[in-house]
């Protein structure tokens, strides 16, 4: 077994938008450095455009609607992860790592005896700012045992309950970096410069750990892993089965491995795909019931290929919104089990760019969207029914159902109903019926 050390962070709604992925004027010179010396995923996505489940396959490598996470895991909407020994730390835990967790985690209740199940021994500062999250980090490094595993989660670049990117500060010292999908606006210049100013405190923290990880006689052996779950909470990308909402960043740094020297990986990725990455790094026994595959030969170089087709799914969200994608490198299938998919997170809601976008929006979505990545990027032009891409929808099509027979993908039966049914069922004094989602 390895006594390597695991440092893995995730930042929250962050996407690709960081500078070391092209948007020049983020603030992000500790994570672009990271990039640098280590090994940077230039085409990696998440399974989910959503928080909860998201994070549930992330952290389990299996799909979110096999682990039971079809929707947020706070109240009222009250998803469960199951079992939560399918969870990273518990499987870390188990075999020997002291396991710690610093910030937001948002796959399970914040509450301590349910991030306790998921196997941490610790678990502090829940939604604190950057800073803090950082100071409570570091204390952590200082005086862990080893091997450790510090699961550490930012709330930046998160909007607050207000509206706001917290209480971070806007930065436009370098100007702004709008992306593609967006009006260039004097409103949407100013958010942006809101959003990067919370990026910019993310980056200041993760320089801090980066130093007191340096600082330990075992940096060599600490394998640090950022990513995030999803995109940035705008129109088009949080929340949507576009590339906006489901490529994200993926950054790996380990000198003892060789995961070093500003590597650029270009394979096809998924977040399913870490943790039978890690369990594999740390020789560490894996579960027969994981989804993902092992990023190990795209690490060694002995394979420049790693997947044909990613998937990605949304069920629920704060409505009933049921979704499943398909990716391959040049195109994508979305397929809409509702004709109405218009509910917009409550934070996308609360930017005022949000109000400029409504017409492109607010549109009825038909069963079945393809589009080519390579001439339309912003994936606006729907190419169903083009007689050229009859090929490549057959194709498509049958990857998506075949993933969904695989995963046994409760939406191949009909509607699903929310735990918040059996809240009303109770409520009105009826039986609450079995759920395999309760």
């Amino acid at each position: 077994m390895s006594l390597s050390n695991l440092v893995m962070v995730d930042a929250h709604d962050l996407g690709r938008h960081l500078a070391c992925y092209g948007y020049s004027a983020i603030p992000s010179d500790a994570l672009d450095d990271l990039a640098r010396r280590g090994v940077r995923f230039t085409n990696a996505h998440c399974t989910a455009p959503q928080c909860s489940p998201s994070r549930a396959s992330l952290y389990t490598g299996r799909h979110a609607h096999d682990v039971g996470v079809l929707g947020l895991a706070h109240p009222p909407f009250d998803w469960r992860l199951q079992p939560a020994g399918a969870y990273l730390a518990h499987q870390l835990k188990q075999a020997g790592w002291a396991t710690h967790h610093i910030g937001v985690q948002h796959v399970v209740r914040d509450e301590p005896r349910y991030v306790h199940e998921l196997g941490f021994d610790t678990h502090e500062a829940s939604h604190a700012p950057a800073d803090v999250v950082a100071s409570a980090a570091i204390a952590r490094i200082d005086g862990a045992r080893a091997p450790y595993f510090l699961n550490i989660g930012f709330e930046e670049p998160h909007r607050d309950a207000q509206g706001r990117y917290k209480t971070h500060p806007p930065f436009d010292a370098r100007g702004v970096s709008l992306p593609p999908y967006l009006p260039d606006t004097l409103t949407a210049r100013e958010e942006m410069a809101e959003l990067q100013g919370a990026i910019h405190a993310m980056d200041r923290a993760m320089a801090r750990i980066l130093a007191a990880i340096e600082a330990r006689d075992d940096a060599h052996d600490t394998w640090i892993i950022f990513t995030t779950d999803h995109g940035l909470a705008l129109p088009r990308a949080k929340a949507s089965m576009y590339d906006p909402g489901l490529a994200v960043a993926l950054l790996m740094y380990w000198p003892a491995r060789g995961l070093t020297g500003g590597r650029d990986i270009a394979a096809l990725t998924s977040h399913v795909d870490l943790v039978p990455t890690i369990l594999e790094g740390l020789d560490v026994p894996r579960p027969d019931t994981l989804h993902g595959r092992s990023l190990w030969p795209v690490l060694h170089g002995s394979s420049e290929r790693h997947r044909t087709h990613v998937f990605a799914e949304k069920t629920f969200h704060t409505a009933y919104e049921p979704q499943r994608a398909v990716r391959s490198d040049r195109h994508k299938l979305i397929a809409n089990f509702e004709v109405d998919i218009l509910n917009v997170p409550g934070d996308v809601l609360r930017s005022p760019i949000t109000a400029t976008m409504v017409d492109e929006i607010a549109l009825e979505r038909p069963p079945l969207e393809l589009y080519d990545l390579e001439t339309d990027p912003e994936e606006r032009i729907n190419r169903i029914e083009d007689p050229d891409y009859a090929s490549i929808a057959h194709e498509l099509r049958d990857a998506l159902v075949t993933w969904m027979q695989e995963t046994n993908d409760p939406l191949l039966d009909g509607a699903i109903a929310s735990p918040y049914r059996q809240a009303t069922l109770r409520a009105l004094g009826l039986p609450a019926r079995p759920s395999p989602y309760p």
